[in-house]
């Protein structure tokens, strides 16, 4: 695997109800949130038989159903979809935990999608497994299927809530049965989760609110924290359940900061309002009094670029410019080839930044290792100076609710202050949006964020680490 420069979302889950083009609606959000995952990806439909098929594989979304066959073989009104990344370790992407995942069990066929991150994964699971329990994948969306079969709750909407009474961290879920559908969101809200409508009445529920438009959907209104949501598509009637007791709301920051597209409602809050509102706060702040310009990283650090020209009266311009169609530079040979294929993912445009004292505006710094070639670049393309300024605070914990970061041990704002980090990436200077300047933003709502990786406060405790269950016998 390669090492985690930035912070990666882990998933995004898609559904409809009530549409006969149901599987390919589910393909076409799945290629809108194709950012929240891009190493597998996987449809599940219901058919109008009431049989649940599902298709998954490694790759784009484009690629998994490059062949039209692949989709045509999900025929149905209802579908779920999940885009993801695989985590960290020893043998890549893995098949078999492509979601969605499709289980049968004594009361039918159930498959569920899952976007977010079970603290107590391990211990559920070896639980389960010493009452007998067989897992097929390392996944923790696994622990859920199992939670739901053995519970002797009923019906299936008490089952799923007995379950998730057991559950701790954070899951954005979708559950497809033969006949109904159910969203379901933590008690927190740590991850987004929003239903839509269709003009001809389908249901349709995402992780952001740009894959709506993509398929003409009215956003609706997100599933509340610790709510059920559940949609019969045999007359499409809507209900709702309390989950569990309330819990104060955390939702993820880094939604707004860095994952979510920016034509995205996300948390109630369009997130290209967010990104410029960080980067004025940050120019006024950590203000670049020498600079001439200022450009942004893109992607994500566009609008908080454009947030710090509006704010410091400097000119935007668009410095850098990003290439989607290269490969990992990991996999490359030697150092000096990865340093080169750098520039295949951004290259300077000389001309806005030769003789030029620049500011350079990124969403966040995890390693460091990029934000040093982007100076690096920079400097070889005729800056005379190189001001960077980041659009959140400074990332010192790892996130245990569903992103992909490096332990705190690699995480370069958790090594040194910010001297040490500016003299490591070898820019000029360097400045941090400051945690009570981005609650201020949010006025009263800063109660309402998860911040962990900055703050080190984690909402939800993280259990003690469980040894690995050893067998005393070979079977």
């Amino acid at each position: 695997m390669a090492a985690t420069t930035t912070p990666r979302e882990e998933c995004g889950v898609f559904g409809v109800v009530g549409d006969p083009e149901a599987s390919s609606l589910c393909y076409l959000g799945l290629q809108k949130l194709q950012h929240r995952g891009e190493e597998g990806a996987g449809i599940c439909a219901a058919g109008d038989d009431g049989e649940l098929k599902s298709v998954t594989g490694l790759g784009l979304v484009g690629d998994v159903f490059r062949d039209r066959a692949r989709l045509e073989s999900l025929p149905g009104q209802a579908a779920i979809g999940h885009v993801r990344y695989s985590t960290s370790g020893p043998g890549g992407p893995n098949l078999k935990n492509v979601q969605p995942f499709l289980a049968g069990y004594r009361f039918g066929q159930l498959a569920v999608a899952h976007n977010g991150n079970l603290v107590n994964y391990k211990p559920l699971r070896n639980k389960l497994e010493t009452q007998g329990s067989i897992f097929n994948n390392s996944s923790d969306t696994e622990v859920i299927l199992h939670l739901i079969a053995t519970s002797l709750s009923r019906p299936l909407l008490a089952r799923i809530c007995d379950a998730c009474e057991r559950l701790a961290g954070a899951y954005s879920l979708l559950f497809l049965t033969a006949d109904k559908l159910f969203a379901v969101r933590d008690p927190f809200g740590f991850r987004p989760l929003v239903m839509g409508r269709r003009p001809n009445g389908a249901v349709v529920f995402s992780s952001e609110t740009c894959a709506l438009d993509l398929i003409d959907a009215v956003y609706e209104r997100e599933v509340a924290p610790g709510e059920v949501i559940v949609v019969d598509r045999r007359d499409m009637s809507v209900s709702s359940a309390c989950l569990v007791p309330h819990r104060p709301r955390k939702s993820c920051v880094f939604e707004h900061i860095y994952f979510a597209l920016p034509n995205s409602i996300v948390f109630g809050h369009a997130v290209h309002e967010r990104r410029t509102a960080y980067g004025r706060a940050l120019a006024e702040e950590s203000p670049a009094p020498t600079a001439d310009v200022v450009i942004p990283v893109p992607d994500s650090g566009f609008y908080a670029a454009l947030g710090f020209a509006q704010a410091s009266g400097l000119e935007f311009q668009q410095g850098l410019i990003r290439s989607h169609y290269t490969g990992r530079s990991f996999i490359q040979p030697t150092q000096a080839i990865r340093d080169l294929a750098v520039k295949l993912k951004l290259a300077p445009v000389r001309g806005v930044i030769e003789g030029k004292s620049v500011v350079v505006v990124d969403d966040s710094i995890v390693r460091g290792t990029t934000s040093s070639k982007i100076v690096r670049l920079l400097r070889d393309a005729g800056a005379r100076e190189v001001h960077m300024r980041i659009s959140s605070p400074p990332v010192v914990g790892r996130c245990h609710y569903g992103i992909d970061t490096p332990s705190e041990g690699e995480l370069i704002s958790n090594k040194m202050d910010i001297e040490g980090v500016r003299k490591m990436i070898g820019c000029d200077s360097l400045g941090f949006l400051s945690i009570d300047k981005l609650h201020s933003i949010y006025g009263e709502e800063a109660n309402e964020l998860c911040d962990a990786c900055f703050t080190r406060n984690y909402p939800v405790p993280l259990p003690e680490p469980v040894p690995e269950l050893v067998s005393s016998f070979e079977d």
